[in-house]
Order: C-alpha cells, then sequence, then structure tokens
C-alpha cells in the first residue's frame, strides 16, 4: 500500500479552491480512510462553470454516457463544496469505483468505510439522494440551496467556523442547519434537523401522537416513554 504522503499528494491539486471547511474535511477523511487501511484520492473538487458545462454536455450534445444533472451553476462542485473520491487501488496508481471491495479485508465494504467517516466530519453523500444518486459525491451544503449560491449567498463565517471544530473533533453539537418535517400519515406532527443521517426531533410531539405519555426526571436526567 501507498505511504500517507503518497497518497495525500495524489489528490492535493484538487483540493485548490476549496471552501476551507470543505477542504479541511477532505484532508481529515483522507487520512482518517487511511488509517482503516482504505487509501482514497479525490478525482475531483472544484469545477469551473465551464468545466460543468462541458460535462453536462456529456451523452447530450457530445459523446459519452451522462454523468451529471447539473448545468453550470447548479452544483455544488461550482462553489468549492463538494469533492468526489475513488477507492486508491495497492498499486498506488489505479482506482476504483466497486463499492462491494473489501480490499483491507474486514468483510466491511471499503466504500461504506468511507462514508461513514464522511458523515462523521459533516459530509453530505450523494448516494443518499432520492434521485440520480451520485455514490462518489461528498458535499457540505451549510444548509444553503444552489439557487441561493447562484444568487451570491455563501456559508457565514459562523458556519465554516462550527464545521472546522468539528472536523477537528471539538464540537459534538448537533448540526441544525438541514430542516426536516416530521409526518405521521401525512399530518404533520412537528419539526426536526438532519445530522449526518440522523434525524432530530422533540421526543415529546412524536411519542404523544403514538399515544404514550412522556415523563422527565430531572434527578437522573432519564426521558420516561409509557404506552399503555
Amino acid at each position: 500500500m501507498p505511504t500517507l504522503d503518497e497518497v495525500n499528494n495524489k489528490s492535493a491539486a484538487r483540493l485548490n479552491g476549496l471552501n476551507p471547511a470543505v477542504r479541511a474535511g477532505t484532508v481529515a477523511l483522507i487520512q482518517r480512510s487511511y488509517e482503516k487501511g482504505v487509501p482514497i484520492v479525490i478525482t475531483q473538487g472544484l469545477r469551473t462553470i465551464a468545466e460543468q458545462n462541458a460535462l453536462y454536455a456529456q451523452g447530450r450534445t457530445k459523446p459519452g454516457p451522462i454523468v451529471t444533472h447539473a448545468r453550470g451553476g447548479t452544483s455544488y462542485h461550482n462553489y468549492g463544496l463538494a469533492v468526489d473520491f475513488a477507492l486508491l487501488l495497492p498499486d498506488g496508481r489505479s482506482v476504483s469505483w466497486d463499492m462491494n471491495r473489501d480490499g483491507d479485508k474486514d468483510t466491511r465494504s471499503d466504500w461504506q468505510e468511507v462514508i461513514q467517516e464522511a458523515k462523521k466530519l459533516g459530509f453530505d453523500w450523494g448516494g443518499d439522494w432520492s434521485s440520480f444518486k451520485d455514490y462518489s459525491h461528498l458535499q457540505m451544503a451549510f444548509g444553503l440551496s444552489t439557487k441561493q449560491l447562484q444568487a451570491g449567498l455563501r456559508p457565514t463565517a459562523q458556519q465554516v467556523n462550527d464545521a472546522l471544530r468539528r472536523i477537528a473533533g471539538g464540537d459534538d453539537e448537533v448540526n441544525k442547519d438541514i430542516k426536516v418535517t416530521v409526518t405521521l400519515n401525512g399530518k404533520k406532527l412537528t419539526d426536526g434537523v438532519l445530522d449526518s443521517d440522523t434525524a432530530y426531533v422533540p421526543v415529546r410531539a412524536l411519542a404523544e401522537a403514538l399515544g404514550a405519555k412522556v415523563t422527565y426526571d430531572a434527578k437522573t436526567k432519564s426521558v420516561h416513554i409509557v404506552k399503555e
């Protein structure tokens, strides 16, 4: 297996122009994945509008398969908020997008090991999208849509600093950027937030809607849910 320095050098040029938090998260992801025996390489970082339009043309007006539904300006890559990755093979040159590969022989997919670490660092994964899943794509949207980014909005300094603290391991707070609505049989119950593929919602609203009673014991700091 190549050394960590060799692995880092493979991706160094593609980290230029990334948002500071995305860059720090990517560097940490490369290191964490390597420590798990899964070297990776960043295949795409910042992508210009012209490059995005050229990629969009592939499979439409240019030869090749369709690889994106995003025109120039509608991809988080265009704002330095996303990266794509691949598995780096033992020869240190070849790459793989095989999501079932278990190169470190620990009975777990190398790909999923990388995704697990990425989510801990605050990345959203394109494989979780409901349509046109992009399994090599990782992004930090900071609660902004591409339309907002096109309009000139950018992550605030506070959001970036919070993300950097999380990446450095100094912030265990729940990221509240992604708002979600919780429904029961189509009827809204309450609002919550989604952080690293985990939904956080008020337990009382959810439990009582399901016919349970909720009490809190301040002495033991315990929440008790009872359904008769």
